[in-house]
């Protein structure tokens, strides 16, 4: 089997100290499980060494009762004997049954076991990661990996490692035997066997990178599938079925090109070894018929030799499969282990502050610059400001200016490329990240609901939440009306993504989950975009008779939303070119005091 090596450092203990193979990693994951495994296997070595009775036996029987010399006067005076190796004959086979069907149920169970382990874990890390791990992998590739990838895990543990034991296990026994009843014929017979290792090992230089690209070309497959059933409404919407059929048509006929090829594969190598594994009955034939002539072999043991003919010839052909089964296996859990053992670059500092309790809401940028990984160009740049306890500072700029570049960087989404982000005096980094974010509520303008009720969905940040209070938010961000009106209030199931919702429903019931755990920071990102001016003046109408304190950042596009905040920021390109109140900015006579004319008609009446 392959011994490529995978760097790997386990996170809970930080750091792993040596190298694993696929395999160690496989049995790392068989924690409390190893000694059924072990003894799963142990089963494995019996069962096929109890492949030896019947021929044994059957010798027995035909030197003793049929061909021997003494035959017939055995047969008249030891019936006792022969009775009995009959007996042990049944009672063996039997026995053997049992051992498989035991055997089979400890192999299934052991891998359901780590299956179930390594998928809980998988799904842990995902839900762990970072932003940045999120913009690298797809939907669609995250979901082949905890279900057609760790399936291939799955089959290497229930049927691959047993296949490899009962095969090597069955070729030993045999040729053990064999040797012990006539050397040379043993020789004969299992001289192909270099042979056939030989194409098996050829066979896996080209199978090897197919079976990678199969994976990704599921991946592939999947995540197209994925984006457009989610995306139905824009397909719809632009009459665009026909083309996304034929896209995934297209993938699709990709997938089965490729699996075709990589089972041809093993159909290009399979001849050859059915050829020699079918050359061993004409082996045994010939030259232990020529020993039988000569007399160095007696009838009973070419009767063993020719019934256990098989357990040579079905392991050879076996050992095809499940290289090519290995194959599979290397590379699913290549991209499973991938996952399994990244780590986030944004995570706890071994030194990180406690903090249960609710922060004052002290928020403070320090010459801040920050870039995307895979961007050329900062999109801040040197971004200082302070927004005090209970204040509401709002931010206004073009589209790609970096405004929500910046409050990314609050709930540490990010980490900033120079300066600093500051919450009561401490550096976000300094937190633990539970501390902090349970403490900012977040409402975007791209609002993704859960497939649940609208009471889950508001109580999503805090599951205890009592109905009242659920209703109270609902009404502070003016969706308690259009919930009454609905056929189960709130208890009505949203579709996925908030199917069967407007837009400013939707962002309405996002700002009610925002408030529900009560933050000492509220971020709100165009949050009230998709509602009409008359809601949108009830819900800063409600923000402003919050019962509790907390510090607001609000961007926002339109006048109205801002006028009221303590303190204005327009930033272009990155960087903050106004600061001030509504007043002061209309005073100074910039870009915001031209979006007021613009916003309130001044320039149409002035072109009058």
């Amino acid at each position: 089997m392959s011994k490529e090596h995978v760097n790997i450092k386990y996170e809970k203990k930080n750091e792993w100290p040596f190298e694993l193979t696929r395999i160690q990693w496989l049995w790392f994951n068989m924690k409390g499980l190893r000694a059924l495994y072990i003894i799963a296997m142990f089963g494995t070595l019996v069962y096929n060494a109890l492949q030896l009775t019947v021929p044994y036996f059957s010798s027995k029987l035909i030197d003793t009762f049929l061909s021997g010399e003494d035959a017939a006067y055995n047969l008249a005076n030891h019936r006792d004997l022969f009775y009995t190796l009959i007996a042990l004959m049944v009672g063996l086979t039997l026995f053997r049954v049992v051992i498989v069907y035991l055997d089979c149920l400890a192999y299934e169970k052991v891998s359901q076991g780590v299956l179930f382990r390594i998928r809980n874990l998988l799904y842990d890390k995902i839900q762990r990661q970072d932003m940045k791990f999120y913009s690298t992998y797809r939907t669609g590739d995250l979901m082949t990996r905890v279900t057609g990838d760790l399936d291939a895990v799955r089959h290497m543990i229930a049927w691959v490692v047993r296949m490899v034991v009962e095969a090597f296990s069955l070729l030993g026994a045999v040729a053990v035997y064999y040797f012990y009843m006539n050397w040379k014929l043993a020789l004969c017979l299992l001289a192909v066997a270099p042979l056939i290792f030989l194409i098996i090992y050829l066979f896996k230089i080209r199978v090897a990178p197919m079976h990678a690209l199969l994976r990704e070309k599921l991946a592939v497959m999947n995540t197209i599938a994925q984006e457009s059933i989610s995306g139905n409404r824009v397909v719809k919407a632009f009459a665009k079925e026909q083309y996304e059929i034929d896209k995934f048509d297209e993938c699709n006929t990709d997938y089965r090109e490729t699996n075709k090829k990589t089972a041809f594969t093993w159909l290009t190598f399979f001849p050859y070894i059915e050829s020699l594994a079918n050359l061993l009955p004409v082996i045994q034939l010939l030259v232990g018929g020529l020993f039988l002539i000569k007399g160095s072999l007696t009838m009973g043991e070419y009767v063993a030799f020719s019934g256990l003919t098989w357990a040579i010839a079905n392991p050879m052909r076996q050992l095809g499969n499940i290289m090519n089964e290995f194959q599979r296996f290397s590379a699913a859990s290549r991209k499973v282990m991938e996952i399994y053992y990244s780590v986030p670059e944004i995570k706890d500092k071994c030194d990180a502050i406690p903090h249960p309790e609710r922060f004052e809401g002290l928020v403070e940028f320090r010459d801040v610059t920050f870039k995307y990984s895979d961007g050329n160009l900062p999109v801040l740049k040197h971004v200082s400001f302070t927004a005090n306890p209970g204040e509401t500072v709002a931010i206004m700029g073009e589209t790609g200016c970096g405004k929500t570049s910046l409050i990314h960087l609050i709930p540490r989404f990010y980490e900033p490329l120079e300066g600093r982000v500051m919450i009561d005096g401490h550096d976000v980094s300094a937190y633990k990240l539970k501390d902090l974010r349970s403490n900012i509520g977040l409402a975007t303008q791209d609002v993704l609901l859960y497939s649940d009720t609208i009471d889950g969905n508001i109580a999503y940040g805090d599951s205890n939440l009592p109905k009242t209070d659920v209703i109270r938010y609902a009404r502070t961000s003016a969706a308690d009306d259009f919930i009454a009106k609905m056929p189960e209030g709130y208890e009505t199931i949203v579709g996925e993504r908030g199917v069967g919702l407007s837009g400013g429903q939707k962002q309405r019931i996002s700002l009610a989950r925002a408030l529900a755990v009560k933050p000492s920071i509220l971020i709100l990102d165009d949050t009230t975009s998709a509602v009409d001016l008359e809601t949108e003046k009830e819900i800063q109408h409600n923000l402003d008779e919050l019962p509790f304190t907390c510090t607001k950042i609000i961007i926002a596009q339109r006048i109205s939303t801002t006028k009221k905040a303590d303190k204005i920021l327009i930033m272009n390109h990155g960087e903050i070119t106004e600061s001030g109140t509504h007043e002061e900015l209309i005073a100074k006579g910039g870009y915001y005091a031209e979006l007021v004319k613009l916003q309130t008609g001044e320039n149409d009446r002035e072109q009058v």
